[in-house]
């Protein structure tokens, strides 16, 4: 029997129907709400390629059930910023071209907007130690550290 949930992603209000309300969220924002940035990395909440905010706390979204979710705010990557006004963080990336293929950035971006959230000022050490549970297999840790240390004044 199908679950009706009201979930609030990026400001606006959606219902759902999941067959199972401990399904992960992350399947819920891609198939039912069309937000294919939250990636699909390991499935197990260590690569951070699924990271989201709940409530403003980074949050893996392949390990989170999405029943336990109402009532509180899920904000993905595309609801930091838009083009007309894009995030610092958004900006800094493009301008350091922290990227390579792209995948993993959603969880680099998503926890360092959470990290320069709690810590706006934060040093190269706490931006390194904030940011470290989160995996790039084309290894841009070094332009992705220094994009994050443009926001926050560490550079």
């Amino acid at each position: 029997m199908a679950t009706t949930l009201k979930l609030e992603v990026n400001g606006t209000s959606h219902t759902i129907h999941v067959e199972d309300p401990d399904m992960p969220l992350l399947y819920a924002l891609r198939d039912d709400l069309d937000q294919t940035n939250p990636r699909f990395g390991c499935g197990l909440g260590q690569c951070g390629a699924c990271t989201v905010h709940i409530d403003g706390k980074p949050t893996r979204s392949c390990v989170t059930p999405v029943g336990k979710l109402e009532g509180k705010s899920i904000t993905t990557i595309t609801g930091l910023g838009t083009e007309e006004h894009p995030h610092p963080l958004q900006t800094a990336f493009a301008e350091v071209q922290a990227t390579q293929c792209g995948y993993c950035m959603n969880g680099w971006m998503m926890t360092a907007a959470a990290l320069i959230a709690e810590k706006p000022k934060a040093t190269i050490a706490e931006i390194k130690q904030g940011l470290a549970g989160v995996k790039c297999r084309c290894g841009t840790h070094t332009s992705i550290v220094r994009a994050v240390a443009r926001v926050t004044g560490a550079a």
